[in-house]
């Protein structure tokens, strides 16, 4: 579960996001919705440890009731999808995925590996260079990175916002689907209604900074 307790996000102007707990559970998909500037994506940077020194957050956040506030990013077990996809240009697909993939032997990294294109759909694809890839395979790539990190929680920062409308209904459902078949408790920003899960919890940052839920 991720948990968080009081925590709030301001700038030196304004109180962006004034102070809320949330519990996140197992498998579970929260949105978080407001326009831009209104700080979504600065509570998942406070969430995964890189807020920008230019604002000041407050409150714990805590992953299966650990508290993660004085850890680095790379400890936290937190997993991120952006807008851009962030393929590293320079590797391979199956480069990329295996770049994800640590303390296990080779043989068992590069199993896993080819597992993942099969679970995405993209046999036989990890000696492509990333840019040959379409938009929808370079997605299903970037998630599958993610998940071979093995996160115990996922922060969606709208990314499916550069796809168009058919493609981003169906990576959607892709995401969504792996996140909950794993169990991961997973917190989606986005501006866009349509990308909240059917049934899942919505919340606003609304005017003031108040989060509300909807």
């Amino acid at each position: 579960m991720l948990t968080l307790r009081n925590v709030g996000i301001a700038s030196p102007q304004a109180v962006l996001i004034k102070p809320f707990s949330l519990a996140v559970a197992q498998g579970e998909i929260v949105t978080v919705m407001g326009p831009s500037g209104s700080g979504k994506s600065s509570l998942l940077a406070y969430i995964g440890g890189d807020l920008p020194v230019a604002l000041a957050g407050q409150g714990d956040v805590l992953l299966d009731g650990k508290a993660l506030n004085t850890l680095p990013p790379e400890r936290r077990r937190i997993g991120r999808l952006f807008q851009d996809d962030l393929l590293f240009p320079h590797m391979t697909v199956g480069e990329n995925l295996l770049f994800a993939i640590r303390r296990a032997p080779r043989a068992e990294r590069h199993r896993r590996m080819l597992k993942a294109l099969t679970d995405a759909g993209l046999e036989g694809f990890a000696d492509r260079p990333p840019h040959t890839l379409s938009g929808g395979q370079r997605a299903r790539v970037a998630l599958m990175r993610t998940l071979l990190a093995e996160p115990a929680a996922i922060l969606l920062d709208e990314p499916f916002s550069k796809l168009d409308r058919d493609l981003r209904a169906a990576i959607r459902a892709f995401t969504f689907e792996h996140v909950r078949t794993r169990m991961i408790p997973v917190i989606l920003v986005s501006h866009d209604r349509e990308d909240a899960p059917p049934g899942g919890r919505i919340f606003e940052i609304a005017a003031g900074g108040e989060l509300r839920h909807v």
